[in-house]
């Protein structure tokens, strides 16, 4: 391919990305499918503006090799020993159990045990890519339902390697040959070798890998930091990436296993944060190309030839996939909705099908015409993860329904003290507060992943969304002294706190703002007493940074007394701009000037009192001050 049909190429990728996706996001259907759909119009089986099949496969290898690179920066030994559960339980479990599902409706449709059994593993692995991308548009990547998600999918990809010394030996007799993974070179460079030698050459590629990076890389990288260029960082990573997917392809592994035992290889390097930071920006763009060439790789023809028994065997993979994965999630005690959110969102087949399919094709383990058809079903249901899961989310998620909500705790007898709405992080610690002073506590939080996890320690939370009127009052509201508002959600709080206050008038009300313009928000309600949550924290984390730079304890506790009582002034000053942007703006920075002019005055008072201080204790012989106790601020 010529430079000038290269670009052309790349302009129709890019061209396709930048159309259909912000369509599809308007649409309400997610980036990913929105990628998919481009991938099927500009592929070959469709308008072919990308070129042959087999260009379509590079890119794709491309895009999985850099995602594996960048998970693989994630797997760290504290990691997994914190995640082994997810990651050794209930991946493992999840991979046999689907594989067993898959191998059984396979000899349902009169297939042999070992082609079934080989189908099931290949579609027990799950999509990293469209997965991790979901999990990071929907903000719970760093939740229980990310956690869970992640860990089976590292599974998934760890089981890669096993798989490919597994899959040949469900050959028929005589027929099974140790052929490498589609769209390596591995015939021009070891073909003629024997297998032990193969394997042998496969083993030492791996120890070079593992070796150089631990020993070879941290000097590379301090060469290059001495430079203080950090573009070369990022050209250094790519080069790393591409070396180790050349020398494993050239072994007969898969590049995108290469790419990933590169990124363990450097996630306990020092400058691990820096490539993560370097490559980051890559990432999107990668995976959108990657999703682009999964839409491509869609046999058309196929789809029209066969639509009944595709959407067939879709649904039943999607199905199988789902109940595994849940029964698995159960077992292993994961809560009732973030086993079943996991499962829906990992019932798709993944990227390495396309890899093990043209394996076993070469190994004869499967015929060509099967591997097509299990190419289109993976295809079809990776594009049908985003409408599934979006249907989940609205029928499922988005209502409540019998057996879906904790079980109800009736409210105990008697009147309480003090109603808590969100027992989250910040929740928890006002209340533990209260009930050691013997106050009488209601709690009420809308989580229901929250709450069974709560319940698991012995917490009585009860179930509810505390902006109803109807809820408070049933909670005591009429009787209560304090209503604590706690929840993390901006608008809600906002919400509650009015409600609130129209229906219980003698009720006193604190409410969680998670900033100044927030605070400014809720005390439109009337006799609303507010708490910035990060704003005694961040002071206090200010104090002993002063004390750990060598201020003394008067000067440090003194200084954030100050502070917190120039920043008092300051919220009075500026309520009445609140809504007003320009004013609010110039007004905030001039009182910054005059806080910080405040601060050093008083800072330069106590320095001089401490020195002139311990001049006079110099004077009367004493070898050193001696610390005074902690000012009241």
């Amino acid at each position: 391919m010529n430079g000038y049909a290269s670009l052309v190429q790349a302009m129709v990728y890019l061209a396709a990305g930048v159309i259909s996706v912000p369509i599809a996001k308007r649409l309400g259907l997610g980036s990913v499918l929105g990628y998919l759909i481009a991938g099927l119009l500009i592929g070959p089986f469709a308008l072919n503006l990308v070129g042959a099949e087999a260009d379509v496969k590079t890119f794709a290898e491309f895009g999985v090799v850099i995602l594996l690179f960048l998970i693989g920066l994630e797997v760290r030994p504290a990691l997994l020993w914190r995640m082994r559960t997810a990651i050794f339980g209930v991946g493992s479990a999840q991979l046999l159990a689907t594989a067993a599902l898959v191998g059984a409706g396979s000899l349902a449709f009169g297939l042999d045990w070992r082609l079934g059994f080989a189908t099931g593993l290949i579609l027990a692995l799950s999509s990293t890519a469209i997965v991790l991308q979901s999990l990071e548009e929907k903000g719970v990547r760093q939740g229980p339902v990310g956690e869970a998600s992640f860990g089976v999918l590292l599974f998934q990809d760890l089981a890669v390697i096993p798989l490919f010394a597994l899959l040949p030996l469900l050959a028929p007799h005589g027929a099974a040959t140790l052929s490498p993974p589609s769209g390596t070179s591995v015939a021009g460079a070891l073909g003629d070798l024997p297998i032990w030698a193969r394997m042998a050459a496969q083993f030492g590629s791996v120890a070079v890998v593992v070796g150089g990076g631990r020993y070879l890389t941290r000097p590379l990288f301090r060469f290059i930091a001495a430079a203080r260029l950090r573009e070369i960082f990022t050209g250094a990573a790519l080069l790393i990436v591409v070396a180790v997917a050349a020398l494993m392809e050239l072994v007969g592994l898969s590049p995108a296993l290469g790419a990933f035992l590169a990124g363990v290889v450097l996630a306990d390097s020092e400058f691990r944060q820096e490539l993560e930071t370097d490559i980051e920006p890559f990432r999107g763009l990668l995976l959108g190309l990657f999703f682009i060439t999964v839409g491509a790789e869609l046999d058309v023809g196929l789809v029209r030839q066969h639509p009944l028994g595709l959407a067939a065997a879709v649904i039943g993979l999607i199905v199988a996939k789902t109940a595994a994965m849940y029964v698995c999630g159960r077992l292993f005690r994961s809560p009732h909705r973030v086993a079943l959110t996991t499962a829906v969102g990992l019932a798709q087949g993944g990227e390495f099908a396309f890899v093990l399919l043209g394996f076993v094709v070469g190994a004869h383990v499967m015929d060509g015409a099967l591997a097509r058809m299990l190419t289109a079903v993976v295809a079809v249901s990776m594009a049908a993860t985003p409408i599934v899961t979006a249907a989940y989310d609205r029928l499922i998620l988005g209502r409540d329904e019998p057996g879906e909500t904790p079980e109800d705790i009736p409210f105990d007898e008697g009147d309480p003290d003090v109603i808590v709405a969100g027992f989250g992080r910040f929740g928890q610690i006002a209340t533990r507060l209260l009930l050691a002073n013997n106050f009488k506590v209601v709690l009420l939080e809308n989580s229901i992943e929250q709450i069974e996890i709560l319940r698991r320690f012995g917490w009585r939370v009860h179930y509810g969304d505390a902006s109803r009127v109807d809820l408070l009052r049933t909670a005591g509201a009429e009787k209560a002294r304090l209503l604590l508002v706690a929840i993390d959600d901006r608008d809600k709080a906002v919400e509650m706190v009015e409600g609130a206050r129209a229906a219980f008038p003698h009720l006193a009300i604190f409410a969680r703002a998670f900033d100044r313009r927030h605070a400014y928000e809720l005390i439109k309600t009337p006799g609303v007493e507010v708490e910035r949550e990060t704003f005694e924290s961040a002071l206090n984390y200010g104090r002993r940074a002063l004390l750990k730079l060598g201020l003394s304890e008067r000067r440090a506790s003194r200084a954030a007394g100050l502070f917190r009582e120039q920043d008092a002034e300051l919220w009075k000053q500026l309520a009445p701009l609140a809504g007003e942007e320009d004013r609010y703006v110039m007004a905030s920075r001039d009182s910054r000037e005059t806080t910080e002019k405040v601060l050093r005055a008083e800072m330069a008072r106590i320095a001089a009192e401490e020195a002139e201080e311990e001049t006079r204790a110099a004077r009367k012989g004493q070898p050193e001050r001696v610390e005074r106790p902690k000012e009241r601020v």
